[in-house]
């Protein structure tokens, strides 16, 4: 009936109107592009505004999704998801909201979460199938992990700082600040299936008594209180003491150097970066060792820069955008290209070799983001270094591009450019 009445006042309202409503329509056609406005219309003929439902709010964020783009083409896959489009779990002492396959499935290699720590909160005592990457980029934490020949780690970690837990490696994380928060990335694309994350009070409350009295040498009645499910992250305070080794082949057996799962990104240079244009870290295992199947880049764009057209030989690319607007255009061959506006809190997958740019739109804030590759190593070719030291004339004939032009492109790779 409402429907019914709705679908009427519409008829009685065009009939009033007669032809002012369609002249409104052709003269907002006529008012230029309108794309940041929320609307699909180019100003050049094509395009009309959007009458059914339609969500402004994400219109307006993605005016690239209107078509602004006429070089777009062809069918490329959404490559783009929003942390805040995903569950938050709330828990006591923090939560927890994550990215993984079912909700980015152009993601095959990474998924991804950002968990929110209080002081004291601690994510239980656990070890996964697939290894942990993860950095602060709030407050301060501190991790505790123990290897299969019983060295163990403890570090406090701040803003930038990184670590890395290989498969299988048990550990856990207290946030030290009032607040603290951090990305995790793992190289398991589907990460919430069964039998990836293993918790040590659901494996004790599933375990027999006797055997574990047997097995602690303790009275079965200790483990009378262990939760049940298990909390994930449950409420503590921030001890002050260390970790004891008075006997025992491990005593003293720290994590350190070449073996450390901690790597403070900060304390050591940027990469090279020709173009200008900002700040470029590059952290893989020939910097950090034990980072063997998790490489990453943390970038800093300034404002209107541009990470230069490139792609990756060695593996798919996983972003993280921390601060900012970004747009970047993936090209995945075949005359098929689409362009994708980013701000803090999306993530994105680049399928592996596409090629692509990244751009800061902004005129006043800088850019930060995080790549990440399922590899040992950071890789990617520019496509300007390629052309450069490919012969000019072949270039030149296959580009239609004068000569000169070619001759004088840049042979050295820019990575960021301003």
């Amino acid at each position: 009936m409402k429907l019914t009445l709705q679908m009427t006042a519409l008829v009685l309202a065009q009939a009033l109107l007669g032809d002012a409503l369609p002249r409104a329509l052709v003269e907002k056609r006529a008012d230029g592009p309108q794309f940041t406005k929320g609307q699909p219309i180019d100003g050049k003929g094509k395009g009309a505004v959007i009458l059914g439902g339609t969500n402004n709010q994400i219109d307006l964020q993605n005016p690239d999704n209107l078509g602004q783009q006429s070089t777009d083409n062809g069918v490329v896959p959404n490559l783009k998801w929003s942390f805040s489009e995903s569950k938050t779990r709330l828990l006591k002492g923090g939560w927890v909201r994550e990215q993984v396959i079912t909700d980015l499935p152009s993601s095959h290699d990474i998924a991804a979460a950002q968990q929110h720590l209080v002081k004291g909160a601690v994510r239980e005592l656990h070890w996964h199938r697939v290894a942990e990457w993860g950095i602060v980029y709030n407050g301060s934490i501190l991790i505790s992990a123990v290897d299969e020949d019983g060295r163990y780690q403890v570090e406090t970690l701040n803003y930038g700082d990184i670590w890395y837990f290989p498969k299988g490696v048990a550990h856990t994380v207290q946030g030290l600040e009032e607040e603290n928060e951090f990305l995790l990335v793992f190289d398991e694309a589907d990460f919430d299936k069964v039998g990836t994350t293993f918790n040590v009070d659901d494996w004790i409350a599933h375990t027999p008594k006797a055997v574990l009295a047997k097995n602690f040498g303790l009275d079965a009645s200790v483990f009378d209180n262990v939760p049940a499910p298990n909390p994930y992250i449950l409420n503590g305070t921030v001890s002050t003491e260390n970790v004891t080794t008075t006997d025992g082949p491990a005593a003293g057996a720290q994590l350190s150097g070449n073996a450390s799962f901690v790597y403070r990104t900060f304390d050591h240079p940027s990469e090279k970066v020709p173009g200008k244009g900002g700040e470029f870290y590059k952290i893989d295992s020939t910097n950090f060792p034990a980072s063997k199947t998790i490489a990453a880049t943390f970038v800093r764009l300034e404002p209107k820069g541009l990470r230069e057209m490139h792609w990756h030989p060695n593996a798919e690319e996983w972003l993280y955008f921390h601060q900012g607007h970004a747009r970047a255009t993936v090209f995945i061959g075949n005359t098929n290209a689409r362009t994708f506006d980013f701000s803090a809190g999306d993530t994105a997958a680049f399928p592996d070799n596409s090629g692509h740019y990244i751009e800061n739109t902004s005129a006043t804030e800088d850019l930060v983001w995080i790549e990440i590759y399922k590899s040992d190593r950071v890789a990617d070719i520019p496509l300007t270094q390629w052309l450069a030291l490919t012969p000019a004339h072949i270039v030149a004939q296959t580009l239609k591009i004068p000569l000169a032009v070619v001759e004088g492109l840049k042979k050295e790779k820019q990575v960021l450019i301003q």
